[in-house]
């Protein structure tokens, strides 16, 4: 299906990456303290960075942003979203944002997308499902467990990638949107990030140890004083089934306004879509 989607839009086998978006139907104490108490590096640096995703739950919620850039054969495209996430009930909702064609006249509607434990909910993703009707995705069956295909990383997701970091250097103080940062730098294990998961998450990460063209991933990650993500960037190797050459894709999330209220209802049995997704 993601092939399909990239002939009908004669983009780049860069964009069959995050082609689900429109054809794809994917310890809190501890590291305040850590964060907190110095800059830690080594060793301590590994032990924060897996207790981030806790330190998020100790939140409660926040809003985010989202920037993922994805590039093979010299062509490069970038799909952004803006949302709200709670972190104790892994919901959140994200308005996506595709990339106009390459003529640069065609504009796309917003994608709504409702991210939830093991699932991912699409309205208004592409021609044939109706304008009232959602499409769900299992992220457990996704080859990237939906760190990629719906055009955004769930944001508690890419907390929960760091629970698999194996090594990671402390680079310095920094800001992020005026707060203060401490950046850490490092590779992480999708098969250990999948083991130290939550329920919510274990699968989908599973899903993605299994079917990126690399479990390892290369992150960057700034944490403010109570240790909490302000800013994660991750760089993933995927393959797409059609060419041999791997499609490099950075994720981008961006974490503020942290208690902001988030109110994610998921759609009704009624509203889902079983249908088949027409081509263009």
């Amino acid at each position: 299906m993601a092939e399909r989607w990239h002939r009908r839009r004669g983009w780049s086998g860069a964009v069959v990456a995050a082609a689900g978006l429109v054809a794809g139907c994917s310890g809190a104490g501890a590291v305040g303290g850590a964060a907190g108490g110095g800059d830690a590096r080594g060793g301590d640096a590994v032990r924060l960075l897996h207790g981030a995703a806790d330190a998020l739950r100790e939140a409660g919620s926040s809003k985010a942003r989202t920037s993922m850039e994805m590039a093979t054969g010299g062509t490069r495209v970038t799909i952004r979203g803006e949302g709200v996430y709670d972190y104790r009930r892994q919901r959140g909702r994200l308005k996506v944002m595709l990339p106009q064609d390459p003529a640069g006249t065609s504009e796309h509607r917003p994608i709504t997308e409702l991210l939830a434990p093991g699932a991912l909910f699409m309205k208004h993703r592409g021609a044939g499902v109706p304008d009232d009707k959602w499409v769900r995705v299992e992220t457990a069956t996704l080859s990237d467990g939906n760190l990629v295909t719906g055009g955004a990383t769930d944001p508690f997701a890419a907390a929960e990638v760091l629970r698999g970091a194996r090594t990671a250097t402390y680079v310095g103080r920094t800001e992020v949107a005026g707060t203060a940062v401490r950046h850490y730098r490092g590779t992480a294990d999708l098969a250990v990030a999948a083991e130290g998961a939550t329920a919510g998450s274990r699968g989908a990460l599973a899903a993605a140890a299994r079917g990126f063209a690399t479990a390892r991933v290369p992150f960057d990650v700034y944490l403010d004083d109570e240790g909490r993500i302000r800013k994660v960037r991750h760089r993933f190797s995927f393959v797409n089934g059609r060419q041999e050459e791997a499609v490099a894709v950075a994720s981008t999330t961006l974490l503020f306004d942290f208690g902001a209220p988030v109110d994610v209802r998921l759609p009704a049995d009624r509203d889902i879509y079983a249908g088949r997704i027409a081509e263009d």
